[in-house]
């Protein structure tokens, strides 16, 4: 099961593999920074409802909030750093804090209801934590398989410019490099 958020950063991972890279820029650290601003306070404003709640409910009032703001500050993190690494830790983080969650959860039930909850939850965990580490593992081998391609493409037109001498030779390696960024 995929959630809306670990699309998004499947997506954003995917984007970074096809070679978007950016420099960090002032605007993407102060976007960054209101990014964590806007969690903290909602965290804040969530966790103030929850006081009016006692016992299991409010402890599960209280996780929820801590995952939304784990999910939002990952989220941005992971969109500021802009590295697969960052994708893959931000995803790790929030499957955690949703098994966090899923246990307050379950903290409410009793006897094999409770035993099938936490089973579940651990569950839900393991499966995240694997199709984070997957998907980290598919872009990293559709990068170096890309890197391949190129490398062999270029071999391929410096090979090209053998047919050549002189000039025409050194035109065609110039082209050859300016091409393929050599």
């Amino acid at each position: 099961m995929r959630t809306p958020h670990m699309i998004l950063l499947l997506a954003a991972a995917l984007l970074w593999a096809a070679g978007h890279v950016r420099a960090a820029t002032p605007e993407a650290k102060l976007a960054y920074q209101q990014a964590r601003d806007t969690a903290a306070a909602e965290y804040k404003n969530a966790r103030a409802r929850c006081d009016a709640i006692t016992g299991n409910p409010k402890d599960v009032c209280v996780l929820e909030a801590k995952a939304a703001r784990v999910r939002m500050e990952e989220e941005a993190r992971a969109k500021y750093e802009d590295t697969l690494k960052a994708y893959t830790r931000a995803r790790m983080r929030i499957a955690s804090a949703n098994y966090d969650l899923d246990k307050a959860r379950c903290a409410g039930l009793t006897g094999n209801d409770k035993d099938v909850c936490q089973e579940q939850a651990k569950a839900r965990l393991v499966a995240a934590q694997a199709d984070a580490k997957a998907d980290q593992k598919t872009i990293e081998a559709r990068n170096e398989a890309r890197e391949d391609k190129l490398s062999a493409a270029y071999r391929v037109a410096i090979e090209k410019c053998d047919a050549f001498a002189g000039a025409a030779k050194d035109q065609c390696v110039s082209a050859a490099k300016a091409e393929f960024g050599k």
